[in-house]
């Protein structure tokens, strides 16, 4: 990916979601000529030339400081994802990037021990670019039959946005398909050498407008823990929370689990499912 062109339209795409009113600045209405803030009034608002954020936003970030990304993410509001994901595209380290995209990401015997005995709870392991790379039965009672795809289906971005069951099963579709094209930004922006993430966005872009759509926002956040509500063809209507842990030794592995509020309906849904086995659940059509 063109390093260059994401930090551009990165910092256009944030500029122009601020409104004057937002940081305290006049608003002359009808006689503003761009969606969101001028490049003048944000380069005051960090302290920069104007010559100087001009440059920037341009993509020519190669010399700049963290000060100065720092108050730059101050006056365009960033939070905390956004300001990381800011500094890797202003400020990548290219060689140990690209050494650690080539590595392909396994997980250990010993993690997929873990989550097989973790018998009522659905868990699987993701890697930076999405794929589904473990799983227990029970995430396969949820979310799909992952033994029983291609290697290269296995992906939680491609049965989003090119799976029709998926729509079915997230009742909160939309909010899933922003989170997954949330993470999938903030891996381009650490990862911008990486051809297979290139290949997967570009795949995506071609096969789905939402994606495309959504890909053109460039929004960025990475969401560790929250609630998913889904609808199964077996037991119906679930309320889930999920958490999303990292590895100090692989940051770019992550394990997702999901559970139900104890005594509730999703609980005793869950329950009813584990008694099921897998082929009838995947005969049931879920994915």
């Amino acid at each position: 990916m063109d390093q260059r062109a994401e930090l551009s339209e990165f910092l256009r795409s944030r500029r122009a979601r601020l409104k004057p009113a937002d940081v305290g600045l006049p608003d002359f209405g009808r006689h503003r000529r761009v969606p969101g803030l001028r490049r003048e009034e944000l380069a005051q608002l960090a302290g920069v030339s104007v010559a100087y954020y001009t440059r920037l936003e341009q993509g020519n970030g190669q010399n700049v400081s963290t000060e100065v990304l720092d108050s730059i993410a101050r006056a365009l509001r960033l939070t905390d994802t956004e300001h990381a994901h800011l500094t890797h595209l202003a400020k990548p380290k290219a060689k140990k990037k690209r050494a650690a995209a080539a590595r392909p990401q396994k997980v250990r015997p010993q993690l997929q021990h873990l989550i097989d005995a973790m018998e009522t709870v659905p868990a699987l392991f993701l890697g930076r670019r999405l794929e589904i790379l473990a799983w227990n039965r029970m995430a396969r009672a949820l979310l799909g039959d992952f033994a029983a795809m291609e290697p290269e289906e296995r992906n939680m971005a491609r049965l989003i946005f090119l799976d029709p069951n998926a729509r079915a099963l997230y009742l909160d579709w939309e909010c899933k398909a922003i989170e997954v094209v949330s993470v999938l930004r903030l891996c381009a922006g650490c990862y911008p050498d990486d051809p297979q993430l290139s290949a997967l966005v570009g795949e995506l872009s071609v096969k789905s407008d939402d994606f495309r759509s959504l890909w053109a926002a460039h929004t960025v956040q990475d969401k560790g823990h929250g609630s998913k509500r889904l609808h199964h063809p077996l037991v119906g209507e679930m309320t889930l929370a999920f958490e999303t842990l990292r590895f100090p030794d692989d940051h770019d592995l992550s394990l997702v689990t999901y559970h139900a509020e104890p005594g509730s309906r999703s609980a005793e849904s869950l329950r009813l499912l584990s008694g099921w086995g897998v082929d009838e659940v995947a005969n049931a059509d879920v994915r």
